[in-house]
């Protein structure tokens, strides 16, 4: 067995590290801007964010991970190196649903790092508009919840949209009760986003019962009026918490301890395959018995799992109905292309919403 090594030993050892660290992490920032340098000699102007080439490389090494920092842990370290390197080549602007301390800026930071510039819009309608006339290059918006469903204006609004999903980001949600008040027994009214207020029903129901709730736009603008107007609480995140220096009361108050929300990141470009993808479409079908069937059926036969499927009023006929269609693969896997060509003539609309690769962390 080995002399153990005294505390001042283990430190100067922790020191040389970081010093080795700093240097390779300066290293892999030269060859970043090297990178950009060889892209705009080659006629590459637009951004240089490669959402496969980052999936892949967050992949690798949370496979190759030794131990003992757990794999989403160094994911998350890679993730913010990499976004500060990509930010010397050219900063990203990224549209999210404001103010600021949503969840929804909380899962743009998550999936770009906190090296890129957030961009904060009013209604989800406002992210589109901002990734579409240039203002942004992603955008990022909630599609779903774990507990309470899907979004249905994200999906209403890619029915006119010619923006394409460039990934994903699940999000573990945990809400607070926050206020500037020390006691739960003085608040008068609780405000959030109704979403929010649904998933913490059960928990306001046996903890604060008879109290008023009103709904808002969002959990951050709930926490701003939190912040400003005396015997009053919010329900959001640990980040509004902060932005709006308010006291948690009560923490992880939802009523499903695994809820999670599901984010799209939405942008100008098709994203190639990254080896583990998601592909989204978007079907109408024709009005006749056996319509939806005919849609689903190739899939199944080809071997190709189904994730989800959500129906929207196309507000084009009475009773017409748009399909929203997840899919294990990408558009260019030969088996999802030869199911997509096949199913063609057969449908009335059928837009591919984008290939992604799937959440990594």
């Amino acid at each position: 067995m080995g002399v153990k090594k005294s505390l001042p030993e283990l430190r100067k050892a922790i020191d040389k590290i970081d010093g080795e660290l700093l240097i390779r992490f300066n290293q892999r920032a030269e060859l970043a801007k090297e990178v950009a340098t060889v892209k705009i000699a080659a006629g590459e102007t637009s951004d240089f964010y490669r959402p496969d080439r980052e999936a892949s490389v967050l992949r690798g090494v949370m496979e190759s991970n030794p131990g003992p920092l757990k794999g989403d842990d160094i994911a998350r370290l890679y993730r913010e190196l990499m976004s500060s390197c990509l930010a010397l080549e050219k900063p990203l602007t990224v549209a999210y649903l404001g103010p600021a301390g949503t969840f929804t800026q909380e899962a743009a930071l998550k999936h770009f790092g906190h090296a890129v510039n957030t961009l904060e819009t009013v209604t989800i309608t406002d992210i589109f508009h901002q990734v579409e006339n240039g203002a942004a290059h992603y955008g990022v918006v909630p599609v779903e919840n774990s507990t309470e469903g899907v979004i249905s204006h994200t999906l209403d609004t890619f029915i006119k949209s010619s923006l394409f999903i460039c990934g994903e980001v699940e999000l573990r949600i945990h809400h607070y009760l926050l206020s500037t008040l020390d006691k739960v027994d003085d608040i008068k009214i609780i405000y959030s986003h109704q979403q929010s207020l649904g998933q913490c029903r059960q928990w306001l129901a046996q903890h604060l019962p008879g109290v008023e709730i009103k709904a808002v736009n969002s959990n951050a603008e709930a926490a701003r009026l939190a912040s400003e107007q005396a015997n009053s609480a919010a329900i959001a995140g640990e980040i509004a918490a902060e932005i709006y220096q308010l006291n948690r009361l009560a923490s992880h108050i939802e009523d499903e301890s695994h809820n999670t929300t599901r984010f799209l990141v939405i942008g100008q470009q098709q994203v190639p395959p990254s080896g583990l993808d998601k592909t989204s479409i978007m079907v109408s079908t024709k009005n006749i018995a056996g319509a939806l069937q005919s849609v689903l059926a190739p899939f199944a036969y080809a071997g190709i799992s189904l994730n989800k499927i959500e129906s929207r009023p196309s507000r084009q006929e009475t009773w017409e109905y748009v399909f929203f269609v997840d899919i294990d693969g990408h558009q260019d896997d030969e088996k999802v292309a030869a199911v997509l060509e096949e199913l063609q003539p057969n449908v009335n609309l059928l837009k591919v919403l984008g290939s992604y690769p799937k959440a990594v962390i």
